[in-house]
């Protein structure tokens, strides 16, 4: 690697990681290039630049894309389906309708929040995200409010219980090192999700609705609108179960994990049914009966339907997987062991070191399961040193520290910019802002229920 001025060997890949990030921002921002273009050459100066060798950074790109989506690719896919199918049946039309009718124009982005609080414990954020984004063009559209303004407490919500309540990876990963209470874990955890949602989300995204206006994504807003008005209107129960299919299955496979003992039989057919890609194709099947031939759609319709609304996801997921590379880059050229070495040599009290820890993890890899991974590995020694510490709140401190601060090196930050339609600076003026209010609130959260427990 190249030194900087003497500087050691940590700083400057420190240093080598905020200007890949600046330059990143610069090209897409001001340059105008194409985002996945400039992440995937971004990435490739940044592995030069850092030291690893050619072929390290040739296949450190292809592993971040190729780990990055090979998940999301399908859920995005299959989730754009479902939605697809929910808008031509008129089933996004009648859900909308009924939330506006419930809870009012001027309350239906709380209704939002909750529903995504509701939807994301069992499923994973981008999961959440996919399934639940056709709403949010609709409301916005039916009540004649701000994108921002929908789409900001359902992000909230999702995010929320994403990073801090199990079974989410992150939190289950910190509990298992920790050794903390589950059940203690979840319950705390609500306690630290709902407020910190309701400031996220709700509060905030009136706030920021008011100053940023958006217009959908022309072929995107296109899939999520119904055209064609002489099939049979969908009802809301069928079209409700139809949407919470994976959210039932991944929580059930939830349930048997905690409560089964052992590697047995039961837990496997559960954990199968209950993986987001499995748990999705089985929805997207499902609603080619309840929402497609049982409301007088051909088969040619359901095929056309399902084939057209995948053009406008290619950019989006070609986007998201430079992110991955980028990501990968940073994590694989040390820039991710330097961030944790500097972090452990502070002299904090042990829920804002782990907070600490997390949170700049998260800032240079961009990933929270990472953040939580290697924050957990580095405050466990601490917890032997400080036997009184509130191993639960410890759990939710990490899982705080790894939502904060969503940049251009983060696949969700990709995702919300690109289903938003947003620019880069006004990803950052909501979507970055909402994560680390979430983390901020949060940990402020916690340290208070640690004086009061």
């Amino acid at each position: 690697m190249y030194s900087v001025f003497g500087l050691s060997h940590h700083t400057s890949l420190l240093l080598y990681a905020l200007v890949a990030i600046i330059l990143l921002i610069v090209l897409i921002a001001k340059v105008k290039w194409n985002p996945f273009v400039v992440l995937i050459l971004v990435s490739i100066l940044l592995g030069l630049v850092a030291g690893m060798k050619f072929p390290d950074i040739v296949k450190s790109v292809q592993d971040g894309v190729g780990s990055q989506l090979g998940s999301i690719a399908v859920i995005i896919g299959l989730g754009t389906m479902l939605g697809k199918m929910m808008s031509e049946s008129g089933g996004a039309d009648i859900i909308a309708s009924t939330l506006i009718k419930r809870f009012g124009e001027k309350n239906v982005h709380w209704a939002m929040m909750f529903v995504a609080l509701i939807v994301g414990i069992p499923v994973f954020f981008e999961v959440g995200l996919i399934l639940l984004i056709p709403l949010v063009f609709t409301i916005a559209r039916k009540a004649n409010m701000s994108l921002l303004q929908i789409g900001i407490p359902l992000a909230a919500g999702l995010s929320s219980v994403h990073g801090l309540l199990p079974p989410h990876p992150a939190p289950m990963i910190a509990i298992d090192a920790f050794h903390a209470s589950i059940g203690k874990t979840i319950g705390y955890a609500f306690i630290v999700a709902i407020p910190t949602a309701i400031i996220a989300g709700p509060v905030f995204g009136t706030f920021i609705g008011k100053r940023i206006k958006l217009s959908p994504s022309t072929e995107l807003a296109k899939q999520f609108s119904r055209k064609d008005n002489h099939f049979k209107t969908t009802g809301f129960g069928i079209t409700l179960f139809t949407i919470l299919i994976p959210v039932i299955l991944m929580l059930l496979s939830a349930v048997v994990d905690v409560a089964a003992k052992g590697n047995n039989t039961v837990k496997t057919i559960f954990d199968f049914i209950g993986n987001p890609i499995v748990a999705l194709i089985v929805a997207v099947i499902f609603s080619f009966f309840s929402l497609g031939y049982s409301k007088k759609m051909s088969r040619e319709d359901v095929s056309k339907f399902t084939s057209q609304c995948l053009a406008p996801t290619a950019s989006i997921i070609l986007i998201i997987g430079g992110g991955g590379a980028f990501k990968t880059v940073l994590i694989n050229s040390g820039v991710g062991n330097a961030i944790a070495d500097i972090a452990s040599h502070t002299n904090i009290s042990p829920l804002l070191f782990a907070w600490l820890v997390a949170a700049l993890i998260r800032i240079a890899t961009g990933s929270a399961t990472v953040a939580m991974t290697t924050a957990a590995g580095i405050v466990t020694p601490i917890i032997a040193q400080a036997p009184d510490v509130n191993l639960p709140l410890l759990v939710l401190a990490t899982g705080s520290g790894s939502l904060i601060l969503s940049h251009v090196n983060d696949a969700g930050f990709w995702m919300v910019k690109e289903f938003f339609n947003m620019s880069v600076s006004q990803t950052f003026k909501s979507w970055t802002v909402m994560e680390t209010l979430i983390s901020v609130v949060s940990i402020i959260i916690i340290l208070i229920l640690n004086v009061i427990l």
